[in-house]
């Protein structure tokens, strides 16, 4: 198992295949051995791929360049993998799982429940930090551990809130660890990094794209057993996280606001689609109550 493992994080570092292609070669060989022994053409024919991608993954497959970083970086940073017995159930149960997980921290929080993804706008209102101690402050009170992307906005305002009340927080990257996004939450990835858990599936070195940060998003609610919105606007993206988690079969709470507001418009959209409207924190401890005895994690 354990060369399995290494030959997976290995397949997931080179360029030329993505997670649907590494899922193809792992119907077609378990213990990934046999793709090492494929040329270009076989790769391309055999799994449907670009000629070009085959060409640029047989590369990679055999630069000891590459091979050299990665072990670097395994020195550097603990890797959960799909095949690892420490992989969250949960995560496994999502369409399109993260094949491999690169972390930083206490990934012992992975294994913990309840934990609640709580976003929102980058840009809150002034309302936004007194919405969150009344809803978000007593969950932390009680030891849920909240997860969230990081981004400017509430994100950080949920993790800068379990970290200044000695609670637990899981960040998800939407780059790699060695090109912190945005800039400013440099501070705030330290301070996850000693008390908390950053997670991302990008290589470290891997520099923020647009399309990673919608993509890292089934992860965030992925985790939890509910996602609670506190802002959003009508077009914000916290609404691809909360069409990933109705995905996922999760919970959507969202946070009403004055109808004067841009950022409480998303919320009441949601809301009048289905999302549970949430009043007091107590709404969704009553809800984990109730979900708790048919939830694995």
């Amino acid at each position: 198992m354990e060369l399995v493992r290494k030959r997976l994080i290995h397949l997931h570092r080179c360029r030329g295949v993505t997670r649907k292609t590494i899922r193809k070669f792992i119907r077609y060989d378990p213990t990934l051995k046999s793709i090492y022994k494929l040329t270009s053409t076989q790769v391309s024919q055999f799994f449907s791929l670009p000629h070009k991608n085959a060409v640029l993954f047989h590369s990679d497959l055999r630069s000891q360049e590459l091979k050299n970083q990665l072990k670097r970086d395994l020195t550097s940073y603990k890797v959960i993998t799909v095949v690892d017995e420490n992989y969250p159930f949960v995560l496994k149960t999502i369409k399109d799982a993260p094949l491999v997980l690169y972390a930083i921290g206490d990934t012992s929080l992975l294994n913990l429940d309840p934990i609640l993804s709580v976003i929102g706008t980058r840009k809150p209102s002034r309302e936004a930090k007194l919405k969150m101690e009344k809803y978000v402050l007593p969950l932390i009170q009680q030891n849920w551990i909240i997860v969230s992307g990081m981004a400017t906005g509430i994100d950080s305002f949920a993790h800068q809130m379990a970290l200044e009340h000695k609670g637990k927080t899981i960040a998800v990257l939407g780059s790699g660890f060695r090109h912190i996004y945005p800039k400013q939450n440099s501070a705030l990835f330290k301070q996850i990094a000693i008390n908390g858990l950053l997670l991302s599936e990008y290589t470290p070195n891997s520099p923020p794209e647009r399309f990673y940060f919608p993509e890292r998003n089934r992860i965030i609610s992925g985790l939890s057993f509910g996602t609670l919105v506190i802002e959003a606007t009508k077009k914000s993206g916290t609404l691809i996280t909360v069409d990933q988690a109705l995905d996922q079969g999760r919970e959507v709470y969202a946070v009403p606001g004055s109808p004067l507001l841009k950022q409480t418009e998303g919320c009441h959209k949601m809301i009048q689609d289905g999302a549970k409207l949430v009043q007091e924190a107590d709404d969704i401890l009553e809800d984990w109550d109730r979900i708790k005895p048919n939830w694995v994690i």
